[in-house]
């Protein structure tokens, strides 16, 4: 199983802002959005992500407020991304390793999407219930 299958049962868009973006509007995106990260871009290019435990630092290290910063300044610069070929068992072991929630997937430099840790522990477990239901079967039959 890969990135591909699971980037395949997710909407095509990603959302993305701008560095200059302000946290305030930010949180609107991730609300209005129901969802837990933004992409951040300079021009057409990827700089980083900024998550709502991203957001929830900034607070904490600026408790004069965070509301007119730049999304910039909270995000998390790009570091880690995957693939669609990569399989699902290395981006959740580069999740895990470096603590990350969101991993950019990268196919031949353009940005195709985004997987979270919600979406690999779902493919995985979905593995895991066909394999069950499979053996099930199998042992039904006997």
């Amino acid at each position: 199983m890969t990135i591909a299958s699971i980037l395949a049962s997710k909407s095509k868009s990603t959302i993305s802002v701008q560095a200059g973006t302000t946290i305030s509007e930010v949180t609107q995106i991730l609300y209005k959005n129901n969802i837990g990260a933004v992409l951040v871009m300079r021009g057409k290019e990827l700089i980083g992500f900024l998550s709502d435990r991203g957001i929830t630092r900034a607070m904490a290290q600026n408790p004069g407020g965070v509301r007119a910063m730049p999304a910039e300044a909270a995000m998390r610069p790009r570091q880690f991304e995957t693939t669609p070929s990569a399989s699902i068992e290395s981006a959740m072991r580069l999740m895990t390793d470096n603590k990350v929630r969101y991993l950019p997937v990268f196919e031949d430099e353009v940005l195709v999407g985004i997987v979270s840790v919600g979406d690999v522990v779902k493919a995985l477990l979905d593995r895991q219930t066909a394999a069950v239901e499979h053996m099930t079967a199998y042992i039904g039959q006997s």
